[in-house]
């Protein structure tokens, strides 16, 4: 059985692919039986897409994974908090768990006065919060 510290480190690996093009270093992976079933990162200069966030990138292709709108027995792992829209689609999705890495102060779904994920989600923060908030001041710093 595979770590959350192993898992995080694949989504990293995803953010890092989103730096390099020069894309906010955001990614994610969702993991169903300890199954990796879909990888995303941000896409939304990509794609010209504001919705094209990395988590609603591995919502829709772990859902044509699986064949299915439901990610009630799967986990995603995405280096940084997700946002209100993206909290919105994983409370649709049933998520069962949510882990991040680093905090988002400014635009993080906790920010609202009352949790808008899914009542029987567990969220896991802080994993490789480091190196996930490391990635993100160095991108933001480079735009400067």
């Amino acid at each position: 059985m595979f770590t959350d510290e192993y898992y995080m480190n694949e989504a990293f690996k995803e953010a890092q692919k989103a730096f390099d093009k020069d894309e906010v270093p955001i990614g994610a992976i969702v993991v169903c039986n300890d199954t990796i079933i879909a990888r995303a990162h941000n896409l939304t200069e990509t794609l010209n897409d504001v919705t094209a966030h990395a988590e609603m990138q591995a919502i829709t292709s772990a859902s044509e994974y699986l064949g299915g709108k439901y990610l009630d027995q799967c986990s995603l792992y995405v280096t940084l908090e997700p946002c209100p829209m993206c909290g919105g689609a994983l409370f649709w999705s049933q998520l069962r768990t949510l882990i991040y890495g680093a905090s988002d102060n400014k635009r993080g779904y906790t920010l609202l006065k009352s949790s808008i994920l899914h009542p029987k989600t567990t969220v896991i923060n802080g994993i490789m919060q480091n190196e996930c908030s490391h990635l993100l001041r160095t991108f933001f710093e480079k735009r400067r």
